[in-house]
């Protein structure tokens, strides 16, 4: 009981000091503000008074001050964040655009390539849109968007400006099923570009073509170019179909194990380009039968 009467005493002790320094503290002021309204010289009252209050005012002065520049702070980084969101949201739509430009331009490119393939064939060509795959391993096939009523047929040669793709092994009236060289089921007639050195190209899937039938002392080596040998009247003569990439000499056997990349990437076809060459023998055979 006695501590808390001595702390209630004190309380009210330190209450009435601070509210006597309150009270001349605004009585200071008061005193202030009549001496400015009475004009003339200052009074030594005054003057005491104007000593004492002036770090106080130089202090509120500083602490106004400084809050007005934080909150200046404040809202210049409320707008460089609002422009940082408006650059950021121009950023995204200008790589939108950027790549539109560049999908265009790559296009193109593949659009002029084609367009100069067909312009240097000997055969009439059809270009063919891919719009399918086939992901099983052995059936190594595409879907094209060119059928039986744009004249394909089975048997048909499928090309690009890198070389051999394959060949049409189903038609349907609008659409076609393309056979890739490097399915397993696939063969070709080959050279070695530089010695004419004869083989047999066989898929490979995903490994490209594999080699077959060309002896041991062959000269072959990596980097040799591989082309259709024109045999057979599938394919013409000197088409590209691969590089050699790897020649391995076995202690057995009488043949290279020779294995080629393909110069066509099956992975990024989007065009084919027909050879219409079949058809138009089919045609005159045709006609000749008709005229006999």
């Amino acid at each position: 009981m006695n501590t808390q009467a001595k702390d209630r005493k004190s309380r009210t002790k330190t209450l009435r000091f601070r509210t006597l320094l309150l009270f001349l503290l605004l009585l200071s002021l008061c005193l202030v503000l009549f001496a400015s309204t009475l004009g003339g010289r200052f009074g030594a009252f005054h003057q005491v008074t104007l000593e004492a209050l002036g770090p106080l005012q130089s202090a509120v002065s500083r602490v106004v001050a400084e809050v007005g520049r934080v909150w200046d702070s404040y809202i210049d980084l409320v707008h460089v964040r609002q422009e940082n969101v408006r650059l950021k949201t121009l950023l995204v739509a200008y790589e939108e655009e950027l790549a539109k430009y560049r999908e265009s331009y790559a296009t193109y490119l593949r659009l002029q390539e084609e367009l100069s393939f067909r312009q240097a064939t000997d055969f009439p060509p059809l270009t063919a849109r891919v719009i399918g795959r086939d992901p099983a391993f052995w059936f190594h096939t595409i879907i094209v968007d060119r059928g039986e009523t744009d004249g394909v047929m089975e048997g048909m040669v499928a090309l690009t400006a890198q070389g051999v793709v394959g060949q049409v092994i189903q038609v349907s009236s609008n659409y076609s099923k393309i056979l890739l060289a490097i399915a397993p089921s696939s063969a070709i007639d080959v050279l070695i570009q530089k010695n004419r050195v004869r083989g047999i190209l066989k898929g490979a899937g995903q490994d490209g073509y594999v080699l077959h039938y060309v002896l041991k002392n062959a000269d072959v080596g990596q980097g040799d170019h591989v082309v259709t040998a024109g045999i057979g009247g599938l394919f013409a003569s000197g088409i590209p179909v691969g590089v050699v990439s790897e020649v391995q000499r076995q202690k057995r056997g009488m043949f290279l194990e020779i294995a080629v990349e393909p110069t066509v990437d099956f992975q990024r076809l989007e065009f084919v380009q027909l050879n219409l060459s079949l058809q138009q023998s089919v045609s005159q055979e045709r006609i000749v039968s008709g005229g006999r």
